[in-house]
């Protein structure tokens, strides 16, 4: 499959930088610096197709599906970053958000940019992991127009999946290829080509948005804390019980004296000094209402204002 790189902003030349081989150091940074500002401003464009892309990857999710991304070199090693966050950060298991890269585990490290050109490989790539109609699938290439995230995409269209492009060019083949798209436009790069800079960085907060709002949406932020963290080494212990400690104004003793009888529960030793309920009980409410923690913990207050 050829690709035409004529008419795609991501590789036009940028008129701001055409200079910049020839300035001071702080000059170049500022030009630089300049044209991030505009990534932002395109992502902010793309919020209701980013709305619409969490609604369809939660309910995916509450359903047993899966958070599949997908993608080559740079926006490859970028789903792979956001996807391997997820578990110490939400207490999901590796297997719920997954990423994918055109030339495996090696490429994550040095570039294999040739692997790229292939469907195929792609279509090998979902199904060693499984992939069904369950799944979402997000393919991921600042052009828009890579072979391995198309076929990829091809491929989950054809087994009943879900499946959602982001691309940094406007109606991109992939755009035409998937069910939704998200297409925030940053312009061209300071160094012509170079998509690892403000492609890379919409990229970045695009994927961003999406795990984050998701995880949102089923229940691991209370308030705006983290409540589903695991507390697998001695920096999330901590960050464990400071979260405790924010969410009830407890106080270190009695965050680490509930956090050891939860097993480092935070959702569930969070509730226990809100409620004074024991741990069975409040596994049974968090149950009820979905690990909502806002939710139960409003209904078991409502419960208790009926019976005073």
């Amino acid at each position: 499959m050829a690709i035409k790189l004529e008419g795609l902003t991501t590789e036009e030349r940028n008129p701001s930088s055409k200079q910049i081989d020839t300035v001071s150091t702080q000059e170049m940074l500022r030009i630089i610096n300049e044209e991030d500002k505009k990534v932002p401003e395109a992502v902010e464009k793309e919020i209701e197709h980013i709305a619409k892309a969490v609604e369809i990857i939660v309910g995916a999710l509450r359903q047993g599906g899966r958070l599949v991304y997908l993608g080559a070199g740079t926006s490859g090693r970028l789903g792979v970053l956001d996807a391997v966050e997820c578990r110490p950060t939400y207490g999901v298991t590796d297997e719920v958000v997954q990423g994918i890269m055109a030339g495996g585990n090696e490429a994550m490290f040095k570039a294999r940019e040739g692997a790229e050109d292939s469907k195929e490989l792609a279509i090998e790539d979902l199904k060693d992991i499984g992939f069904n109609s369950q799944d979402v699938l997000v393919g991921i290439a600042a052009s828009g127009r890579t072979p391995y995230v198309i076929g990829g995409l091809e491929y989950g269209n054809q087994i009943g999946a879900s499946t959602i492009a982001v691309a940094c060019n406007k109606d991109s083949e992939m755009a035409r290829v998937a069910h939704m798209a998200i297409e925030p436009v940053v312009g061209p790069e300071v160094i012509t080509g170079s998509t690892r800079m403000k492609a890379g960085t919409a990229q970045k907060l695009v994927l961003n948005m999406l795990s984050t709002g998701a995880m949102i949406q089923l229940g691991k932020v209370y308030s705006n804390l983290m409540v589903d963290v695991r507390a697998s080494n001695e920096k999330l212990v901590e960050r464990a019980k400071s979260i405790v400690i924010q969410a009830t104004g407890c106080t270190r003793e009695q965050a680490t004296r509930v956090l050891e009888a939860t097993q480092y529960e935070v959702k569930q030793a969070i509730v226990m000094l809100k409620t004074g309920l024991e741990v069975e009980k409040v596994k049974a409410l968090l149950d009820e209402h979905h690990g909502q923690m806002s939710i139960a913990i409003k209904s078991y207050e409502e419960v208790r204002k009926k019976e005073a």
